[in-house]
């Protein structure tokens, strides 16, 4: 993990991104100056139904964390699937965070439970979502 400027997040946002980066080292974590962070989980295994091994995923941990749900989640721009069907619902092609192009997950939390709802939890349940698609 690159060592982000924890001064700049609040301890509720620098907790959730230590907490992704205990099960998911390879992280990087920029603040986006309101508190919050944006952050990069690298090197994340795929189910075999798609044509690549790994991904990369984005997402935003606002200063509202963690009563704020931590939505969407972006994965590689490429993403596509053995059998050439389409990516489905709740997935946008052509979305671009920060200038760059990715697949927008759309995942949102209905009943957030800030005691229970983490930012690795979320991202934990993304992950099982997109890999356990028929």
């Amino acid at each position: 993990m690159t060592t982000p400027e924890w001064d700049k997040m609040t301890p509720d946002v620098a907790a959730a991104i230590k907490e992704v980066a205990a099960v998911y080292p390879n992280v990087d974590a920029e603040p986006d100056g309101d508190g919050g962070a944006r952050v990069i989980v690298h090197d994340l295994p795929l189910a075999g139904i798609y044509r690549q091994r790994q991904t990369w995923c984005e997402f935003h941990v606002t200063y509202g964390y963690p009563s704020a749900d931590v939505y969407p989640h972006f994965v590689r721009a490429d993403l596509s699937r053995v059998d050439q069907a389409s990516l489905g619902t709740a997935m946008s092609q052509g979305c671009s965070p920060r200038g760059s192009l990715s697949i927008q997950i759309s995942r949102r939390s209905r009943r957030l439970n800030p005691a229970t709802d983490t930012a690795l939890l979320k991202l934990q349940k993304v992950l099982r979502w997109l890999n356990d698609r028929p």
